[in-house]
């Protein structure tokens, strides 16, 4: 696996930590991340993020390389892309189901450049962002992940996806970081 991609909204910041933190020690992929949060900073989250997991946690820069060892957020009002040359770009295009960034426009751009090496994850969340680009990454060859709705904040993101498709992977939250590791083994 080259890299895994992370999309949430609503219960997302909690969701996001508590993968984050089982993840470690010695995850090395690439985590992208999106989470809705409108126009507001997330500074102070991704500085405690990077305490907590004891890991290089960002926002995602214009044209910056993407490196394993780091968790990259996309920033806030910015549609995050994966270029070919494996690269950001950030573009204030129109928003998309109400959101910018879009999960869709990360996972869809993800999925075309890192195609079956590639794992999507789809979080907690109130509206169906997300799940047009997780099936993209089914399509082309990725591992597929919605948190369970059942035990999910927000039931309605993952429950879009598997309304469109079925992902590899229907799973707790707590359940998630290990299905990511035994796919990276």
């Amino acid at each position: 696996m080259k890299a895994v991609v992370i999309g949430a909204s609503n219960g997302g910041m909690e969701a996001i930590r508590t993968l984050l933190l089982k993840l470690q020690p010695g995850f090395e992929l690439p985590v992208i991340v999106v989470l809705h949060i409108g126009n507001n900073k997330i500074n102070a989250y991704l500085s405690q993020l990077s305490h907590i997991i004891n890991q290089n946690v960002k926002e995602a820069g214009e044209k910056e390389p993407i490196k394993k060892n780091t968790i990259y957020f996309a920033p806030p009002n910015y549609h995050l892309q994966i270029e070919p040359d494996f690269t950001f770009s950030l573009s204030t295009d129109l928003k998309i189901n109400f959101s910018r960034p879009s999960i869709d426009v990360l996972f869809e751009t993800a999925a075309w450049t890192v195609k079956d090496q590639l794992i999507g994850i789809l979080l907690t969340g109130s509206n169906n962002d997300g799940a047009k680009g997780l099936y993209t990454i089914k399509n082309y060859g990725g591992k597929t992940m919605v948190e369970n709705p059942e035990t999910a904040y927000a039931k309605t993101m993952p429950f879009s996806a598997m309304e469109l498709f079925q992902p590899d992977y229907v799973l707790g939250l707590e359940e998630i970081a290990e299905k990511i590791r035994e796919l990276c083994r």
